[in-house]
């Protein structure tokens, strides 16, 4: 796991490209030009421009031989009495049921309580979602509720689980520690 980079297009275009019909049914409907180099470029631009603000921490999930098989981002951060992030995160075909994503989850988690100072994160599963909600159970994350029609997905509205994980009780306004 590591922070997105600006040479990551070319590889990200190739591993949405590859898990395109794996990811379809979880995310939103993507244009032809995300699967690009060039697309994947202009969208990276944008997430490390949300980095360089505070925003947003776009991560890339990498196999042993440095292959990209997955991204996990904390983003809408908001600082003040929320201080609050919202998790999302995908990973390719081949790697699901290794514990990649388990691993990423409790180390975002980590980074978002001790470099950040975030005191919750949130993330959003489509109902049907049950591998994603036990990644989330088993980082510690409680469900709060469902939304309806919360996410535009695979060109519909969708209902969503919610859930929320408490990553400490201080203080905002007593700073980053």
């Amino acid at each position: 796991m590591r922070l997105l980079a600006r040479e990551d297009a070319d590889a990200l275009s190739a591993a949405y490209t590859e898990n395109r019909d794996h990811l379809r049914p979880w995310e939103p409907r993507r244009p032809a030009s995300f699967f690009t180099g060039p697309g994947q470029r202009e969208r990276i631009e944008e997430l490390l421009r949300e980095f360089a603000g505070g925003t947003a921490v776009p991560l890339v999930l990498q196999a042993a031989n440095g292959r990209i098989v997955g991204t996990i981002t904390l983003s809408g951060i908001v600082r003040g009495p929320f201080c609050n992030g919202n998790l999302g995160y995908w990973v390719a075909a081949d790697q699901q049921n290794r514990g990649l994503v388990s691993t990423a989850v409790q180390r975002i988690c980590g980074l978002a309580r001790d470099e950040a100072g975030l005191h919750r994160i949130q993330a959003a599963t489509l109902l049907a979602n049950t591998g994603s909600q036990r990644v989330l159970a088993k980082c510690g994350f409680e469900p709060i509720g469902v939304a309806p029609d919360y996410l535009h997905i695979d060109g519909k509205w969708r209902d969503c689980r919610l859930f929320q994980r408490i990553l400490h009780d201080r203080d905002p306004l007593a700073g980053r520690h």
